[in-house]
């Protein structure tokens, strides 16, 4: 093979990698500037463990997060390479299915991704698998928003796989994947933001508790045994890996306003 021919591969490397390193620097840096550095003490009654992470623990992470984007990268050339061939779902045309098609393939990319994040993250935490794979995203027992992808590179290939799952038996409209990526690296970030922004009673109103908060993911940095669900509780609800404590954490974190001010501090 010449360079003509590895060539739109090695654009489609750079251009996928400089994307997800962008959209990764756009939502952690946004949440690192507005909670831990613009607003931080409007919010410090919210910082779940007490305390933040330092900064060398957050140069790591971002070290790590961004072999992660590298390795993304690549995935998404494979997904390129596999799309040319033909061995994909992916279809170009939004007419060639009808837009609540789309949306419901927005939907159950979501659900599928939650579902296998929950197996793979179980299966990840195995005695004899952890240490190998999933021991560099426990390197932030105090997690902070650059931890969102602070992953060894198996698991950085494990996370992404996903997509390439997804796109081989189920048709999926480019603009759908990229809506996904944004949910996941949305939800992915508020879950390493170490500050809790969910409202209380969240947790104990049956209409809203089937969703994680961050307190839910921050509790399984600090214990690793617990909480292994990533969008919904319903995984560990069902298989009983809630931490007994979340309900009564998540009240303690939230008995006080999300935003304070001289008007409604507690004496």
């Amino acid at each position: 093979m010449n360079f003509e021919q590895i060539r739109p591969y090695l654009i489609v490397f750079i251009i996928t990698t400089f994307v997800v390193t962008l959209r990764y620097l756009l939502f952690a840096g946004s949440a690192y500037i507005v909670f831990w550095k613009k607003w931080r003490d409007k919010f410090s009654h919210r910082i779940i463990q007490g305390k933040l992470a330092d900064i060398a623990k957050i140069k790591t992470e971002i070290f790590y997060s961004l072999t992660t984007m590298i390795i993304f990268g690549m995935v998404g050339t494979g997904i390129f390479a596999a799309k040319k061939a033909g061995w994909t779902q992916i279809y170009d045309k939004l007419s060639d299915y009808s837009i609540a098609y789309f949306l419901f393939s927005i939907v159950a990319m979501i659900l599928i991704h939650d579902a296998y994040f929950y197996v793979t993250h179980r299966l990840m935490h195995h005695k004899k698998i952890f240490k190998h794979v999933h021991l560099v995203h426990h390197l932030s027992t105090n997690p902070s928003p650059w931890a969102a992808f602070s992953f060894h590179p198996f698991e950085a290939v494990i996370e992404a796989g996903i997509v390439p799952l997804i796109i081989s038996f189920m048709p999926v409209h480019g603009i759908a994947i990229f809506i996904f990526l944004l949910y996941m690296t949305f939800l992915n970030v508020l879950g390493h933001l170490a500050f809790e922004t969910f409202p209380k009673g969240f947790v104990r109103n049956g209409l809203t508790n089937w969703h994680n908060t961050t307190t839910h993911h921050n509790m399984h940095h600090k214990f690793f045994n617990c909480n292994y669900g990533l969008y919904f509780n319903w995984w560990d609800k069902l298989f009983k890996t809630n931490h007994k404590d979340y309900g009564i954490q998540f009240e303690l974190i939230t008995s006080q306003p999300l935003f304070l001010n001289k008007n409604n501090l507690v004496p």
